[in-house]
Parts: C-alpha cells; sequence; structure tokens
C-alpha cells in the first residue's frame, strides 16, 4: 500500500488517534468521557467512552439514529485501520444499554455546573442569580414497557395514543443552562416535580415562575432556604389576603393567611410549623404591547423591600420569564427531544439525560462565543450554533496542537457573527400556515383499522 502523503493524510492520522466522535474535538474539554467511564471489564469495540460520543453524536444529528451512529463508527474504524465490523445496531444497543445512569448524571451535573460559572457578574438581577422553572411534556415510542411507566392519555383510545411523560426542570434565566430536571408520568403535577428539585437551589437564588407554582407553603419554604421568589400571582389566592400597607402605585405589602385545609403533599407536622400569615408583596402592572395575551399582570414576591427592589423592575423581570419557553423550544424542536426514541423505561431516561447534556454543551459553546465577541448570550441563536458545531467538529477532530485552538476559536467567530436580529415585541400567532396531508387518523389499534379508500370523494357540507 503507497505511504499517504500531504495535510490530509496527516489530519485523517491525527483523526484517527483522537477519537471515535468529531464532537471529541468541540466538546472534548467539557467532558472527559475516559475518566467518566473508564475503559470497561473487557476488551470491547463499543467502549463506554466511545458509546457515549456515539450517543451524543445522535442526539446532535437530524437523523438521530443507530444505523447513522454504527456507520460513522465503522467509518472511525476503518480510518484507524481496525478490523471491519458487522454493521449491525445489536450490539451498539446493548452497549448503550450498558451505560450507567449515575455516570449520565455525574456528567450532567458536572458539565451544568462548568457551564454556568461562564457567565459574568453583570448578567445577575440586583446582583442576585435568577433561576426560572417551568414544566413541559415528552412523548416515547407505544411499548408495553412505557406504557406501564409513563402511561398515555386516559382520553385516547388503548393502541393508539403514546406513553407521556412530563418534566419539570430549573434553568438560569441568565445563561439558558439546564441546571435541574425532574421526571414523572403525565399523572404528576409539575408543581409535585419541582419540589424534588428544592435541594439545588442555593441560599441567594431569585426563582422565577409563572402562576402554576405560586402558593403560600412553597413561598415559606423556599424563603426558609434563603431563597426567595418572584411568580404570578395565582387566582385561588385572591382569597385571604388582608393587606398592610401601600407601597407605592400598583405596589402593596399584604399578609398571605394560612388556610384551615393541609395540602396533601406536607405531613401535619410540617403544615402546623408553617405560620398563620405569610408577609408576601403584590406588584400590579399593565401591559401595553399588542399581539400579548395578558393585559393586567400581578406577581407575588417575598422580596417586600420596594426601595431595594423597585417595582417597575418586577415587571421587565416577570417579562423576561418566557424566555424558558424558548429554551424548551430549543431543547425540545432543535435537539428533537419532544418525541424520543428508546423502547425502554431505562433507555428513555438514559436519552433524556444525553439530550440535557447535549443542549448544555450547545449553551456553553454559546456563551463562549458571545464572551469572545463582546455580546449577551441572548444574541447567539441555539440552532445556529447547532449548525457550526456539526460543520466545524470534523476538522476540529483532525487538527491538534495550537491549529486546533486556532480552529476552535475561528468557529466561535462564525457563531458570533451571526446574531439574532433584533425584534422587539413581535407578535408570531401560533399558527401554521402550509397545510397537512389528508390522512386519516388511527381510531383503532392499527391491525384492526380499516382504511377508507373513497374517504376523498366526498365533500364537506356547507
Amino acid at each position: 500500500m503507497r505511504r499517504k502523503r500531504g495535510r490530509l493524510a496527516a489530519g485523517a492520522q491525527a483523526c484517527a488517534g483522537r477519537g471515535v466522535a468529531d464532537l471529541m474535538g468541540a466538546f472534548g474539554p467539557w467532558v472527559d468521557a475516559d475518566a467518566l467511564f473508564g475503559q470497561g471489564r473487557r476488551r470491547r469495540l463499543f467502549t463506554p467512552a466511545r458509546v457515549f460520543w456515539l450517543f451524543l453524536s445522535q442526539v446532535l444529528s437530524p437523523d438521530g439514529s443507530c444505523r447513522e451512529a454504527v456507520q460513522r463508527f465503522l467509518a472511525w474504524l476503518s480510518l484507524s485501520g481496525g478490523a471491519d465490523a458487522s454493521s449491525n445496531t445489536c450490539a451498539y444497543c446493548a452497549a448503550r444499554g450498558r451505560l450507567p445512569m449515575d455516570k449520565l448524571q455525574e456528567a450532567q451535573d458536572a458539565l451544568a455546573g462548568r457551564a454556568q460559572a461562564l457567565a459574568p457578574s453583570k448578567w445577575r438581577w440586583h446582583g442576585r442569580p435568577v433561576k426560572v422553572v417551568d414544566g413541559s411534556g415528552l412523548s416515547m415510542p407505544d411499548t408495553p414497557e412505557n406504557q406501564r411507566d409513563y402511561p398515555q392519555s386516559t382520553k385516547t383510545k388503548t393502541g393508539c395514543g403514546f406513553p407521556e411523560m412530563r418534566i419539570t426542570a430549573i434553568f438560569c434565566l441568565a445563561t439558558g443552562v439546564l441546571l435541574q430536571c425532574a421526571k414523572g408520568s403525565r399523572h404528576v403535577a409539575e408543581r409535585t416535580l419541582f419540589r424534588n428539585l428544592w435541594d439545588g437551589l442555593e441560599p441567594g437564588d431569585v426563582l422565577l415562575a409563572d402562576r402554576g407554582f405560586c402558593g403560600l407553603a412553597d413561598f415559606h419554604l423556599l424563603l426558609r432556604r434563603g431563597v426567595d421568589s418572584v411568580m404570578r400571582l395565582h387566582p385561588a389566592r385572591a382569597a385571604g389576603v388582608r393587606v398592610i400597607r401601600k407601597l407605592g402605585p400598583g405596589d402593596t405589602l399584604v399578609h398571605w393567611i394560612k388556610s384551615r385545609t393541609r395540602p396533601k403533599w406536607l405531613t401535619p407536622e410540617e403544615w402546623d410549623a408553617i405560620p398563620g400569615e405569610v408577609r408576601v408583596r403584590h406588584i400590579n402592572f399593565r401591559v401595553g404591547v399588542n399581539g400579548f395575551r395578558s393585559t393586567n399582570i400581578t406577581v407575588a414576591t417575598t422580596l417586600v423591600d420596594h426601595r431595594s427592589f423597585p417595582a417597575r423592575d418586577f415587571a421587565e423581570l416577570y417579562r423576561r420569564r418566557w424566555a424558558v419557553e424558548l429554551y424548551f423550544r430549543d431543547i425540545k424542536t432543535s435537539l428533537g427531544m419532544d418525541i424520543l426514541r428508546c423502547k425502554t423505561p431505562e433507555m428513555v431516561q438514559k436519552e433524556l439525560a444525553m439530550h440535557i447534556i447535549a443542549y448544555n454543551l450547545i449553551r456553553a459553546t454559546m456563551l463562549q462565543a458571545a464572551a469572545a465577541a463582546g455580546r449577551d448570550v441572548a444574541c447567539i441563536s441555539f440552532k445556529g450554533t447547532c449548525q457550526a458545531v456539526r460543520e466545524w467538529a470534523p476538522v476540529l477532530a483532525m487538527v491538534r496542537g495550537g491549529h486546533r485552538q486556532a480552529t476552535l476559536e475561528a468557529m466561535l467567530r462564525a457563531i458570533a457573527r451571526a446574531p439574532l436580529p433584533f425584534r422587539p415585541n413581535r407578535s408570531e400567532p401560533r399558527a401554521r400556515k402550509r397545510r397537512p396531508n389528508s390522512y386519516q387518523l388511527l381510531t383503532k389499534p392499527r391491525h384492526e383499522f380499516k382504511e377508507c379508500p373513497h374517504r376523498n370523494h366526498y365533500k364537506k357540507a356547507p
């Protein structure tokens, strides 16, 4: 065989020596998979570290199939001079199943902490970190195992629906980094899942949420942890309020009066320990932007010092709460987490963890690009960063030493040079212009369903 010459050959040899996935060139400094997973007890082609990078490449790929991941591995194996291997996906899928969930959780937590540290102090609100919480729903393949742990909606016929998972996540408002996530079936409330995340909150945090998380017991227990709350007032709290005094226009200091009914999630001892009154501040403001759904909003907060925290600042802060909806859009739509692919609950949990890791890696890259360009990270496109990472990763895997750092800096400059357009107060109704194809809806299990061949011959009544 002729000896390879030139820069391309040297790059190919460097790529073969670096690892199985192109993404190691872009994300290797953030996740040390070899140290995290080790090499395993047996000599395998699919070592834990290799499987981690292949799994991550699946999440970031528009195709996302196991077959594509195996073909990527076979291409690397050929480049590195390894023996031929089967293109069957069984061995790779079994190797994914052997990835320890506790190690994935460890990688997820460590990455979130490191990415969070990139945020400058000037991004804080009144010198305090703001964390925003919200919930969302996911679906997954219709298998008996998934249906057992994540049952479908009771409104859907058996065999015609999909298992549904409910998640509640806490994000950093300034950076968009996903800090914590709790999951359960669709029958578990978002607020219940949120309480499982309280141990991850730190004293001094400001928690921002919509009215679904607003309650007297939650406000008091969070305040005992040193966490202040800023949430939209729940309509049920209209009763049981005693006004203390007016602090300014639309700014009122009140006492929330404890009800006689104990919440089911609290023990009698915990309920008795909550005082009969909790001091809260109500701030009412009017939204005068055309296209916005709400016109009058009342925010409840435990930040009762009106001199240190003026009322006008809460209107802008609560408006920024909408960012959490965009964060969920990024991870569910741009990364495809809205429909998971794995067929068992154990693998669904790992797939969810890999999506969170991929999301935070993209966020960390956005923070690096923003810092290098002196921009706010809100100006950097998440989708554009995903596209840049996918295209630059093979080049980053081929270079080494100082050339690799220069290439990485060039990628960050390219990401920052395509900022999001500034479009304040833009109204975009959630409506689709493109019409769907006229397929019948599945109203019975597929093996029982009978298609109507002449369904397009009927005309709708005027």
